[in-house]
């Protein structure tokens, strides 16, 4: 059985914000937490900015792909963190969701990529804090909750 919290990083395209923070958080929770990534409707490659400004941080994500939400995914996460997604992402009911309005790195050049990507790092090490702290005081999971927000 797996004790682990689990986080999902979701966005329409998978291709930005998501794939920074789920990057950020698998460096930052290592074995601790289960990371997922996805998008409503992703796109067909990795932002180059974006991949560009996480090299900046020692974290290679060129390897990665935009992936397509499934519900099994959906399902297995104790938190959603949704990314500009309105009502393109669906809902999982008994989910903590947080959502982080971020600017979209899409189109931007990699001077402006970087503040949102150090947004998201600070938000990353916040939620992981947060998460691994609850979960060591009290052995289990964190609770699921609706409408939570990390803004």
């Amino acid at each position: 059985m797996n004790n682990r919290p689990e986080i999902l990083f979701l966005c329409v395209h998978n291709a930005g914000r998501s794939q920074m923070a789920a990057a950020f958080a698998r460096e930052i929770g290592g074995d601790r937490v289960v990371i997922h990534s996805a998008g409503s409707a992703p796109g067909e490659t990795l932002n180059p900015a974006v991949v560009a400004v996480m090299l900046e941080k020692g974290i290679d994500i060129s390897s990665e792909t935009p992936r397509k939400l499934s519900d099994e995914v959906g399902r297995s996460a104790d938190v959603v963190v949704t990314m500009g997604c309105g009502d393109a992402c669906p809902v999982y009911q008994g989910k903590r969701y947080l959502d982080w309005e971020l600017s979209d790195p899409a189109g931007k050049a990699i001077d402006d990529v970087r503040p949102i990507r150090d947004d998201i790092e600070k938000r990353v090490r916040s939620l992981i804090a947060d998460l691994l702290n609850a979960e060591s005081s009290s052995g289990e999971r964190p609770t699921s909750t609706r409408g939570d927000s990390a803004n």
